[in-house]
Parts: C-alpha cells; structure tokens; sequence
C-alpha cells in the first residue's frame, strides 16, 4: 500500500481514554449548550472503526453521550425547573406553564403505574450502571444562576433515507388493532410494531425540526442515559424483525436545554415564551461507510448500502461547496434537500452553532481504500467555518435575584430566632422560644365562686403578655422596615455596581468583537495565503510542466532542423546531380541539333542539286541539243560542295551537254523597300538557311511611319508542328494607302520553313561494299538521295498556304 500523509487538528492514538478525547471534543460543545448556543457533533468512519463505542462507551469507560449529559446535569442540577414548568410545543419550541398547570401535569404522571416516581426508586440497569466514576465528574462555569432550567432528550433513526423514532410508544386501540409485521394483529404491548416515518418541518425561525417526535423530560444523568438505552433497545428489536444491520443506519440523540430568567421576586420562571432560550446538541452517529463492491451485499442489503453512499456522499458535496463559497467567494446553492441527513442539520452548516466531527480509523487492511477516503473528506471539511454568534435574549432584571432572595430568606430566619417570637406560619421551635421569652402565667385554679383573685390576675398577666406583643410586633415592623431600607439601598449599590459592570461588560464586548473580527481577518487572511499557496504550488507544477514541454520541444526542434539540415544537404547533392544530368543532357541535345542541321543541309544541298539538274534536262529538250546518254553531273559550286563530313556519291553520266540553268529573280529581292517583322516571343534557331532582306526596316511591332516607308511587308510567326518540331512562317504582303490617309497591308503569299529529324540511320557507304572491278554494287546510293526526292515547292498565289509536290527518281545504275 502506498503511504498517505493527512493533517488534523488533533490526532488520538489507541491509548487514548475517554475521558481525554471528552475533554478536547465534546466539553467545549456542552458549554456552548449551556450558554445558549448550539452544537453538533458526528462520529465518521468505516464500519467497525469504533464509531459506536466512542460515541456510546462501556461500563467504566463512558463515552462521548454519557459524559456530555453527566456535565449538564452536574452544571444546572441546583437551578432546574421542577417536572412539567416547561412543555413542548410541537412546533420546535417551549411554553412556560404557572404552578398549577405543572403541579396537574405532575400528578397526571404520579398517577401512572407504569412510570414510577422517582428514578432513584427503581434499580439501574447494570448496562449503563457506573459509565462515569465520581472521580471523573466534571461541571461548566459561568452558568447563569438567575434562570431556571430544563433537560429534554429525543432519538431518532434515518434509514433508507426514512426518519423513525426511537421513543415513541405506540398504546394498543382495541377498537381498531394494529398489526405487526407477519400481518396478524397485535394481541399485546408485547409485540412488535413496525416504526411509522416521520417528516422534516421548518420552525417560526426557519430551523429543522422532526415533527411529532417524543421529546422526554429528564432530571438525571441516569434516567436521560435509560431513555436513550430503551431507544437502543428499541432500534435493536426493529433490526432483528426486519433482518437489518445496525450499522445500516444513523442514529441522532438530541439533547434540548430549555432556560428561562427567573422573575423580580427570583421564586418563580417568568411567564414569557419570548424569553425562553432553547439550545440543544446533537449526537450523530453515522452509518458505516464501504464500497459496496467489496461487502458483496444483493437485494435489499444492497439497496441499504446505497442510500448510506448516497446519504454521505451527499454530505461530503455539502461540506465542499461550503468549502468552495468560504475560500473562493462564490455563492453556490448548498445540496441540502438531496439527503435526509444534511437536511435535519441545515442550520448547523449555515451557521447556526458549532459542528465537530470524529473519524474514526481502523488500521485494517482490507479497508484501506475506504479509510483514505474518509481521511481525505475529514482533512477538507477542516477547512470550513460554520459558526457564528447568538444574540441571548434580554430579560431587564437584576443579576443575582436567586442569591439575594435566598439571602433574605435565611436573614429572616435568623432574626426572628434571634429575637425568639413567632410570626403566623412560623415553625412550632421558634413559636416556643418566643413564649418561653413571656412572663409566666400565675395559677388558673378557682378556689370557688367567691373567688375575685384568680380572674383579675390571670387577666391582668394576659394584658402584660398582650403588650409585650404588640410591643414586639412594632418593633419587628420597625426591623423589618430597617431591613427592607438597608436591602433596597444595598439593592440599588448592587445594580448600580451591576450597570458599571455591564457597561464593563459592553466596552469587553466590542473589544471582543474587535478582537473577532481581527481574528476572522487573520483567519481569512491566512484562508487566502493557504489559498495562493495552493495556486502557486498548481502555477509552479503547470510551469514545471511547461518546462518540461519547453525541453521536450526544443530536444523535437533540434531533432528536427538537423533533419532538415540533412534534407538540405540532400537537396543540394540533388540539385548538383540534377545540374549534371542537365549540362549532359544540354551537351547531348546540342550534339544532336547540330547533328540534325547537318542533316538537313545536306538535304537541302540534294535538293538544289536536284533541281539543277531538272533544269539541265528541260533546257537540252528545248535546245534540242545532243542526246547523248550522259548522266548529269552535279555542279562544281563552290556554294553546292558537300561538306567533308558527308560521304562522296558517284555522279551520274551526263546526258547532253552542260547548261547554265537561268535563276529567277525573288520578288523579295528586287528594289522594294521591305518592313521586317520579327515579335520579340522569336526563337532563334541557328539554321543554315535563314531569311535574308536586303535594305529592310527591321521592327518588333508594325507601326505607321515604318510602312509608309516601305512597299512591301513580311512576318517572321514561329510555331510547333505535329511532329514536335519547330516550324518558321514567312508571311508576305503588300503595302498600300488607304483614303483615309493610312497604310493598309494586303497579304498575298506566305513561305514555310520546316526542319526534320530523319527517321531512319543513314547507311554510308563503305568501301568494302564496291566491286572486284571497284565499282560500286547494286543499291550503293545512300538514303539521303532518297530522302532528297522529295522536294518542297510554294504555289504562287496560293491562298491555301504552301503545297507539297513529290518528284521520285529511281535510284540510278551504272550501266
């Protein structure tokens, strides 16, 4: 088990008696009774923990109930009221009744068999027999001599959240029975009736009460503990009839101290309920609390264990909210109604007395769970504050009414034995001694008829008598009188002694509530202190956990820009690799565009070739000339010189003699001026053949100025062909002016300017591949010549753009 530390203001060990924990947790809750102010006091633990035995005790060893009622009655025993001068009201209150309705009440009872007269005739019962030594006996000071009190006792059960008396007596109707609990009638007062439950009810003051409950006046510590002990009784007969536990329940014992000022003459109680002052105390005795789970209880056993639960839980969410309102400043609504237990003791937790409270712990360790929780709920309810002051009500009388008529009483008497006569109603040895005090009668014998002696002095000794009395009489008035002034001026020295004391006593009283209040400042202030400790302990727990975050993402964040650092690193080696693969990739490209410009100005070089040599064929058939069979020879151009790099091709025989073929002029390139259009989106292309226009006007975007200059206008438009490539369009137009003062622009031709990959690897020609007799064999042309017999020639005039003509040849053969 994981040890647990708790905090209490006092902690008992078991070596502990009663009487030590009766002087530290109760004594001071008897006192408060007895000065008109209430307590309550609750036993709280886990079943078995000893909850009973502290409240109730042992033979010898009297417990905490014992003890309390053994210290009121020693503290009021002289100045109790007799039987019946106080009654209940049954509405939470007392009357005061005059002599002759408390005498009627008290003979009623004389008159009952069943009650007997005195306690003290009838024997204890050795259960409760001796719970207090003498030794042990003990007495409040400061009790008010001046009233008159009365001791009320009541008992009452909250099960399964029902309240039950324990006292009452319900008598037998023959008229109409009652039944018990198999279901038959009663047949005596033997038998057992099951208890009826009783409800809570608010006073004229707004305090709980049981309405209809038996309040029993007692005179003595050991009728009040019989009363409490038939209640017990009681409550065991109904738990062995209704097979439940005892400790399934709480059991209140409410003992009410009833006072009230005696009046002038300090004989009487003052008849006057408003000046009657109730306290009373409350010993609880709660239900044992456990888990259900570990007791294993079914039906209704189960059902009891909740309502206990529930009940204490129910006290525990009071206790915290009350908690919650003192410390924070809320003002929460209070749970009271939820139980019936919080309910009937609502005015204790709003203030109106003290609450102490007893835990009892068991060091078992099968209840260690329920014990930490009990602990836990006693170390929080420490932390509340429930009681304030009560204002005692003013009777206006003089202080000491009781001593002073008693003193007079016995002044009386001593002066009237003193002087030896006694007055009408005087006891018959004071009336003795006042006689003895006369002169003596002489002899009342009559001698005879003629006898004039006797009567005369007879009468004569009975008028000196007769004035001795009267004698007597006037100066007992005149000491009565002396005494009376002397009383009425010792009277009025007391009460003006006694209005400095009050005033005394009222200056002690603000400097009492100065020292209150400063004491609940203190205490409010060191509530608050304990208040911001506890928030600077969570601000320094959640600051120790951001802390620890702090770490954790700082360690996250390190973690991850090396990461990135890494990532960085391997961005730039790729970005390196890339740049590689790029630069080899340009060099690749820019190996095969030069390949590919090579090639196709070869091609153009067949086609030029080809042409020329149409040219020839058409100028010998108009010539007429030679027809010898003479294969063609290509031209000795230095322009039409194939390039090093491309292999030698035999030439043909020529066919007739040489002819210089006739080249037409370009309109192009005639004496116009021309406005050269070239946007700036152009790509240049690096080809062999480009655009040539002599004494242009080269422009990005036409303008006005520019082709009032010129007669003739082209427009170099790039774009991309099916196959990928890239193909140059060289839009021509002709240049005119309009009416109005402009230029116009009226297009008549457009040339296109395309460039080809070649499909298949040209087959060179090799050496090994001629002849024995070195000519070539069969098939030795090479595929550009194929490739160069297609030609591309533009229709003048042609508003669909350019056309295609194919010229095929079939590969010449040496003959």
């Amino acid at each position: 088990m994981k040890p647990t530390q708790y905090s209490f203001k006092k902690v008992f060990g078991i070596k502990t008696t009663q009487g030590e924990l009766f002087e530290d947790v109760a004594k001071p809750l008897v006192e408060d009774i007895i000065h008109c102010k209430n307590g309550l006091l609750f036993t709280y633990g886990v079943t078995g923990s000893g909850k009973t035995h502290t409240m109730t005790g042992s033979p010898g060893q009297g417990g905490l109930l014992p003890r309390s009622l053994d210290m009121i009655f020693n503290s009021i025993g002289p100045y109790q009221a007799k039987r019946y001068v106080f009654k209940p009201d049954d509405k939470n209150g007392m009357e005061v009744q005059n002599q002759v309705d408390a005498l009627l009440d008290r003979q009623k009872r004389d008159s009952q068999t069943t009650v007997p007269k005195t306690p003290t005739t009838r024997r204890i019962d050795p259960e409760f027999a001796d719970m207090i030594s003498p030794e042990e006996a003990c007495k409040a000071d400061g009790v008010d001599e001046d009233s008159s009190y009365s001791v009320f006792v009541s008992y009452i059960e909250i099960y399964n959240n029902y309240i039950y008396d324990l006292l009452e007596e319900t008598p037998i109707d023959p008229i109409k029975p009652k039944w018990n609990v198999a279901g038959t009638p009663l047949r005596n007062n033997t038998e057992f009736i099951p208890p009826q439950s009783k409800i809570l009810r608010e006073d004229q003051n707004h305090n709980m009460y049981v309405a209809g409950c038996t309040e029993v006046e007692v005179k003595s510590t050991e009728e009040a503990f019989e009363v409490f002990w038939r209640g017990q009784k009681k409550r065991r007969i109904a738990n062995t009839q209704l097979n439940r536990e005892s400790s399934r329940s709480h059991s209140v014992f409410i003992i009410k101290l009833a006072q009230a000022p005696l009046d002038a003459d300090g004989d009487n109680v003052l008849q006057d309920k408003n000046q009657v002052n109730v306290s009373q105390l409350c010993l609880v005795d709660l239900a044992g609390s456990e888990r259900t789970s570990r007791t294993r209880a079914e039906g209704s056993r189960l059902r009891e264990a909740g309502n206990i639960n529930q009940s204490l839980m129910t006290l525990r969410t009071c206790i915290e909210v009350l908690r919650e309102n003192q410390m924070c400043g809320t003002n929460k609504m209070v749970p009271y109604r939820d139980s019936k237990v919080t309910h009937l003791f609502k005015n204790y937790f709003d203030g109106e007395g003290k609450v102490r409270m007893v835990v009892c712990v068991n060091p078992k360790a099968d209840d260690y769970e329920e014990t930490l929780l009990v602990m836990r709920f006693a170390e929080m309810t420490q932390e509340v504050e429930v009681a304030r002051p009560v204002d005692r009500p003013i009777c206006g009388f003089a202080a000491g009414r009781r001593q002073r008529n008693q003193a007079f009483k016995e002044e009386l008497t001593r002066r009237l034995e003193e002087r030896g006569g006694p007055l009408d109603g005087e006891s018959p040895t004071v009336l003795n001694q006042l006689l003895q005090s006369f002169p003596p009668l002489p002899p009342c014998e009559i001698s005879g008829p003629n006898d004039d002696v006797t009567l005369p002095r007879l009468i004569e000794a009975l008028e000196k008598r007769h004035k001795i009395r009267q004698m007597m009489i006037e100066e007992y008035n005149k000491t009565a009188n002396m005494l009376k002034s002397v009383l009425q001026e010792q009277d009025s020295n007391l009460l003006s002694k006694e209005n400095f004391i009050q005033e005394q006593r009222g200056k002690l009283g603000e400097k009492d509530k100065m020292l209150q209040n400063q004491k609940n400042e203190i205490d409010r202030l060191e509530k608050k202190s304990k208040m911001l400790e506890y928030k600077i302990d969570i601000l320094q727990k959640t600051t120790n956990i951001y802390e620890e975050d702090k770490r954790s993402l700082q360690h996250e964040l390190e973690s991850r820009e090396q990461r990135l650092q890494r990532e960085m690193s391997e961005k730039r080696r790729m970005e390196a690799r890339m740049q590689g693969i790029v630069t080899d990739s340009k060099l690749k490209w820019e190996k095969e565009c030069e390949r590919r410009v090579n090639a196709k100005q070869l091609e153009m070089q067949n086609k030029l070739w080809v042409k020329d040599e149409k040219l020839k064929q058409l100028k010998a058939i108009v010539t007429e000339g030679k027809t010898e069979n003479r294969q063609p020879q290509r031209p000795s151009r230095e322009k039409d010189k194939v390039p090093a790099k491309r292999s030698a091709s035999p030439s043909p025989v020529p066919t007739g003699p040489p002819v210089r073929p006739l080249h037409r002029r370009s309109h192009s390139a005639g004496g116009e001026r021309w406005v050269d259009h070239k946007p700036n989106t152009n790509v240049d292309l690096d080809t062999v053949l480009q655009p040539n226009l002599p004494n242009a006007i080269k422009v990005n975007a036409p303008s006005e100025k520019a082709l009032s200059k010129c007669d003739k206008y082209v427009l170099t438009h790039q774009e991309v062909a099916s196959d990928g490539e890239i193909q140059t369009k060289l839009i021509k137009g002709e240049v005119f002016k309009t009416r109005g003062g402009g230029q116009a622009v009226q297009f008549t031709d457009i040339e296109t300017l395309k460039q080809e990959n070649p499909v298949a690897a040209s087959r060179k020609r090799r050496s090994s591949e001629t002849g024995p007799d070195g000519e070539p064999k069969e098939g030795d042309w090479t595929d550009v010549e194929t490739r160069c017999s297609v030609a591309v020639e533009m229709r003048a005039g042609s508003n669909l753009g350019p056309g295609y003509q194919h010229h095929g040849y079939p590969k010449r053969r040496k003959p």
